[in-house]
């Protein structure tokens, strides 16, 4: 076996043995802060006066709404570090992104028609915040149909790229439509644009809890694909050198 294969080999043996222990670490805080919400969601936080039981569903609903927001931003900034750097980490880091991403908007919008349905009386209105959240499950898909069987390499990567910075620029768009245009979504709850009173303080206790458990979530996520995504590219490296 060549000395750059056997290299290649301990380097990917040794970074998989340091991500362990911070894997193990979320895995735990993660189980613990989810227990939390749950207890908060159903024991703590009041039940709403207008909207009932069902308002319980926001507390999951915004998180990961949040999340798939913040995930196509960090696709684009690890799509811009891979092109300028040519760093392969990068580009796995953006494709693991997407991934996670693309599920967290899935989850979103699933929520938010569950949610929708009792108080709206319809599962989907075609609302701008909805709309452009749909825009931005469609870029993910995009993206990751372009990355598994469009052209591979630096080619697939800059294309990967002009999404990435499409879903960028439509994720504070998201954000920001209930304000920007007349709108049946609620207002903001959390963020520089929310207002300080918007949400009961038990209320605004039990998502932010929740936010912090499904932001251990996505990140321990993220570095799980992150690894495999590098692992299958060390593999095609190894069987190159190896050829």
């Amino acid at each position: 076996m060549p000395q750059e294969t056997v290299s290649l080999v301990g380097r990917t043996v040794s970074a998989s043995r340091r991500g362990d222990h911070f894997r193990d670490v979320l895995i735990v805080a993660g189980a613990i802060l989810m227990a939390a919400t749950l207890y908060l969601v159903f024991f703590y936080a009041p039940t709403d006066a207008n909207l009932g039981v069902s308002q319980r569903i926001f507390y999951f609903h915004v998180p990961v709404a949040i999340l798939s927001l913040l995930s196509v931003v960090v696709v684009a900034v690890a799509s811009g570090i891979h092109l300028f750097g040519k760093g392969e980490r990068s580009d796995a880091a953006a494709y693991a992104s997407a991934e996670v991403g693309f599920v967290f908007c899935t989850i979103a919008i699933v929520t938010g028609a569950i949610w929708a349905k009792p108080v709206w009386g319809v599962w989907w209105t075609w609302d701008p915040k909805l709309t452009l959240t749909l825009v931005l499950w469609f870029i993910y898909a995009a993206y990751l149909m372009l990355r598994a069987f469009g052209p591979k390499g630096s080619q697939g990567a800059r294309y990967g790229a002009v999404l990435a910075l499409i879903g960028a620029i439509d994720a504070p768009i998201i954000y920001y439509a209930a304000e920007l245009w007349r709108s049946t979504h609620p207002n903001l709850v959390i963020g520089p644009a929310a207002e300080s009173d918007a949400l009961d303080p038990m209320m605004l206790v039990t998502v932010l809890v929740s936010l912090v458990a499904f932001v251990v979530l996505f990140v321990y996520l993220i570095i799980e694909r992150y690894s495999l995504k590098k692992a299958e590219t060390d593999v095609d490296e190894i069987f190159q050198y190896a050829a």
